[in-house]
């Protein structure tokens, strides 16, 4: 088999887009302007977090503010398109584009409230990019983690309620604090070994979404 060309691979989440690289100065500088402009600040999203998850709120999305949920879906679902579109221009020879996401396609859950919405819009936002970033052999593919001890899960109150049922029913287990099983996925689709796969959402949750109560 000869060698085939590496493509570019993008990494997005529903935290900030990357700000920097490791391997020049011009693409730092290039990722540092992609941050810019998807407007979604690292200092920014345990606020926006704490209000949309606030214990005040927590039984009901009713008691959350119009700009709180803006926020939420701003840093949540926009800024996936922004850096997608951002990126676009490096991407000329085709590539992949990755986000992290907490399944919310067919469940409503405890204590998630807004944030539920918004990652159902960022869900969607990966399939309509999905669709038209496919011509120019760009893939958008999400990955659905289990909970993991974030920055981010620290601003869920009852955050603890998601690590004691994982744990009992996922049928593979599953470690709270070991982000391992979640990296390899992402870069398996970072690599060339999905090169036919866009529009996906592949589970690493120990097997949690595929057994009932």
């Amino acid at each position: 088999m000869g060698s085939r060309k590496r493509r570019p691979a993008i990494a997005s989440s529903t935290a900030s887009p990357p700000s920097q690289t490791a391997s020049s100065t011009r693409s730092s500088d290039a990722m540092n302007a992609i941050a810019m402009r998807a407007g979604a600040r690292d200092e920014a999203l345990p606020r926006a977090f704490s209000s949309v998850f606030s214990r005040k709120a927590s039984r009901s999305e009713a008691g959350t503010s119009r700009c709180d949920v803006s926020v939420a879906l701003q840093i949540s679902a926009y800024s996936l398109k922004s850096l997608a579109m951002a990126c676009r221009p490096m991407m000329q020879r085709g590539g992949s584009i990755v986000g992290l996401d907490f399944d919310n396609s067919r469940n409503a859950w405890p204590v998630y409230d807004w944030m539920g919405v918004a990652k159902a819009a960022f869900e969607s936002t990966a399939r309509y990019l999905a669709r038209d970033l496919g011509p120019d052999g760009i893939r958008v593919n999400l990955v659905a983690a289990g909970p993991l001890r974030t920055i981010a899960a620290k601003s869920i109150p009852g955050f603890e309620q998601f690590e004691a049922v994982w744990s009992e029913r996922a049928p593979l287990g599953w470690d709270v604090k070991d982000a391992a099983p979640v990296a390899s996925a992402c870069i398996a689709l970072f690599s060339d070994l999905f090169p036919a796969t866009t529009g996906e959402m592949l589970h690493v949750d120990g097997g949690f979404h595929a057994v009932g109560a």
